[in-house]
């Protein structure tokens, strides 16, 4: 399974997010630059999470993104559906009733193909579903010898934009 480059932006960017003081944004073009990746490519994620109550846009010169939920509250499968959809990754074309030799009759049992890779998408989705943002930020933690905290804090201390709206 492939996922987008979008699926990684976004849980970075998230992750940034989850380390701003309650109230406070970080702009579209802040997160882009902290990651080294387009802004507008960026922007279009950040408005789908939006879109799927993972994050507060808020308007205006202090403005920009902040999370909606609480780090605990948000998986890695909000994420991914938000970014690349609720589809299944596995599409079944029922190409086994086509070609030269195709079934007689519509079959009455379910491809066991289809059926094989919705249950590994199932297993998949149940773990990304299991680790959340929190959690992430605990194992990242658990790793820091000081120099990703200081990175990103050096980088908040320049670009979070405190408001005492929403806090």
């Amino acid at each position: 399974m492939k996922l987008g480059d979008g699926v990684e932006q976004a849980i970075h960017s998230v992750t940034m997010l989850s380390c701003l003081q309650p109230g406070s944004t970080l702009s579209a073009a802040a997160l882009a630059e902290f990651h080294g990746v387009s802004t507008s490519y960026l922007l279009k994620h950040l408005q789908a999470m939006s879109g799927a109550g993972l994050l507060e846009a808020v308007p205006g010169p202090k403005g920009g993104y902040r999370l909606a939920r609480l780090p605990e509250k948000i998986s890695l499968l909000d994420i991914v559906l938000a970014v690349e959809g609720p589809e299944p990754a596995f599409r079944c074309n029922e190409i086994r009733l086509r070609g030269p030799n195709p079934y007689a009759c519509k079959p009455k049992a379910s491809c066991t193909i289809n059926v094989a890779m919705l249950r590994a998408e199932q297993a998949y989705r149940a773990e990304l579903r299991r680790v959340t943002i929190a959690d992430i930020m605990q194992d990242l933690s658990a790793i820091d010898d000081g120099s990703i905290s200081a990175r990103t804090n050096t980088f908040l201390a320049v670009n979070e934009r405190k408001s005492a709206v929403g806090a």
